[in-house]
């Protein structure tokens, strides 16, 4: 588990190209690592097309997004087309960047060996430093996107 001020655990996982990207990738960059625990949910969906539609502020911040879940590259290129979604979602396939981040449902919908990642977003400032960090444990609850565009306009 990462905890606000440390250094983001870096990672390598598949992006919906199927190129491998790092999160020292995004080094440089105010980032946002949105986890969420599927493609094509309906909570899912809205909170990624919600980062979409905020793209603009994003950008005039220099900030990147990142989408992560245990989806495959393949469903998360799928779900990127069909929401035209512009920023990167990468696969967590095998649980290990959402387990890293504390951010792994280990009985998804008290469903025992079903993992999904927790719904939660950290912030990281251009350094690769967590400067805000938020899990939830109830997977229907959105972030705080206000909140969150307030955290990065504070890094710029």
């Amino acid at each position: 588990m990462v905890e606000e001020g440390e250094l983001a655990p870096d990672f390598e996982a598949l992006d919906t190209g199927l190129k491998s990207k790092k999160l020292s990738d995004y080094k440089g960059n105010v980032t946002v690592l949105a986890f969420f625990p599927g493609a094509f949910t309906s909570v899912c969906t809205k909170e990624m097309c919600t980062f979409r539609d905020s793209m603009a502020n994003f950008n005039k911040f220099n900030a990147k997004v990142v989408g992560i879940s245990v989806d495959s590259p393949f469903s998360l290129k799928e779900f990127a087309t069909k929401n035209n979604l512009q920023f990167d979602l990468l696969s967590d396939g095998n649980r290990e960047i959402s387990d890293k981040y504390g951010a792994l449902y280990k009985s998804f919908l008290n469903i025992n060996g079903l993992t999904a990642s927790k719904r939660s977003v950290f912030v990281l400032d251009k350094t690769g430093k967590i400067v805000y960090k938020w899990v939830s444990e109830d997977a229907g609850k959105e972030p705080d996107y206000k909140k969150i565009e307030e955290v990065i306009s504070k890094y710029n």
